[in-house]
Protein backbone atom coordinates (compact mmCIF):
# COMPACT_ATOMS: atom_id res chain seq x y z
CA UNK A 1 0.00 0.00 0.00
CA UNK A 2 1.30 3.57 -1.08
CA UNK A 3 0.44 6.01 1.79
CA UNK A 4 2.45 8.77 -0.93
CA UNK A 5 -1.12 9.31 -2.40
CA UNK A 6 -2.78 9.86 0.84
CA UNK A 7 -4.13 13.22 0.78
CA UNK A 8 -3.92 13.99 4.35
CA UNK A 9 -0.17 12.81 4.60
CA UNK A 10 0.55 14.81 1.73
CA UNK A 11 -0.40 17.92 3.41
CA UNK A 12 1.24 16.73 6.73
CA UNK A 13 4.23 16.66 5.15
CA UNK A 14 4.12 19.84 3.34
CA UNK A 15 3.14 21.89 6.50
CA UNK A 16 6.37 19.66 8.78
CA UNK A 17 8.45 20.56 5.70
CA UNK A 18 7.43 24.66 6.08
CA UNK A 19 8.39 24.09 9.86
CA UNK A 20 11.20 22.69 9.59
CA UNK A 21 12.49 25.37 6.87
CA UNK A 22 10.98 28.00 9.42
CA UNK A 23 13.24 26.95 11.92
CA UNK A 24 16.08 26.66 10.50
CA UNK A 25 15.75 30.13 8.28
CA UNK A 26 15.23 32.27 11.73
CA UNK A 27 18.35 34.10 12.59
CA UNK A 28 17.63 35.67 16.49
CA UNK A 29 19.17 37.34 19.00
CA UNK A 30 20.37 35.13 21.70
CA UNK A 31 21.82 36.41 25.26
CA UNK A 32 24.16 33.12 25.07
CA UNK A 33 27.92 33.87 24.87
CA UNK A 34 29.56 32.88 21.69
CA UNK A 35 31.82 29.53 22.02
CA UNK A 36 35.49 30.13 23.36
CA UNK A 37 38.56 28.24 22.97
CA UNK A 38 41.69 28.15 25.52
CA UNK A 39 44.49 26.24 25.06
CA UNK A 40 46.28 25.36 28.06
CA UNK A 41 50.32 26.48 28.63
CA UNK A 42 51.14 22.89 28.08
CA UNK A 43 49.51 22.62 24.45
CA UNK A 44 50.75 25.31 23.30
CA UNK A 45 54.11 24.26 24.28
CA UNK A 46 53.23 20.57 22.51
CA UNK A 47 52.35 22.67 19.24
CA UNK A 48 55.82 24.22 19.41
CA UNK A 49 57.15 21.08 19.92
CA UNK A 50 55.15 19.53 16.67
CA UNK A 51 56.10 22.34 14.56
CA UNK A 52 59.78 22.19 15.45
CA UNK A 53 59.54 18.06 15.09
CA UNK A 54 57.92 18.13 11.37
CA UNK A 55 61.25 21.25 10.34
CA UNK A 56 63.32 18.12 11.35
CA UNK A 57 65.08 16.48 8.62
CA UNK A 58 63.99 12.55 8.24
CA UNK A 59 67.19 11.48 7.81
CA UNK A 60 70.24 12.93 9.62
CA UNK A 61 72.72 12.76 6.30
CA UNK A 62 76.00 13.60 8.55
CA UNK A 63 75.56 10.16 10.32
CA UNK A 64 74.49 8.59 7.73
CA UNK A 65 77.62 9.58 6.09
CA UNK A 66 79.81 9.13 8.89
CA UNK A 67 78.66 4.96 9.11
CA UNK A 68 79.01 4.72 5.75
CA UNK A 69 82.50 5.94 5.77
CA UNK A 70 83.37 3.74 8.55
CA UNK A 71 81.80 0.75 7.26
CA UNK A 72 84.06 1.50 3.64
CA UNK A 73 86.96 1.63 6.05
CA UNK A 74 85.72 -1.30 7.70
CA UNK A 75 86.08 0.47 10.90
CA UNK A 76 82.66 0.61 11.98
CA UNK A 77 82.53 -1.89 15.19
CA UNK A 78 79.09 -1.58 17.52
CA UNK A 79 78.80 -4.40 20.27
CA UNK A 80 75.94 -6.71 20.84
CA UNK A 81 75.16 -4.75 23.92
CA UNK A 82 75.32 -2.31 22.17
CA UNK A 83 72.84 -3.00 19.79
CA UNK A 84 70.73 -4.57 22.58
CA UNK A 85 70.66 -1.55 24.98
CA UNK A 86 69.69 0.51 21.50
CA UNK A 87 66.69 -1.88 21.11
CA UNK A 88 65.82 -2.10 24.56
CA UNK A 89 65.91 1.89 24.89
CA UNK A 90 63.68 1.94 21.86
CA UNK A 91 61.12 -0.11 23.19
CA UNK A 92 60.62 1.84 25.99
CA UNK A 93 60.32 4.72 24.30
CA UNK A 94 58.00 3.67 21.64
CA UNK A 95 55.94 2.99 24.69
CA UNK A 96 55.87 6.46 26.20
CA UNK A 97 54.77 8.07 22.90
Amino acid sequence: MKITNNLNITNAMKVYKKTIKNEVGKVGSTNQPLDQLQLSTRAKEFQVAISAFKNLPDVREAKVNEIKAKLEQSSYNVSGQEIAESIIKGIFVNKEV
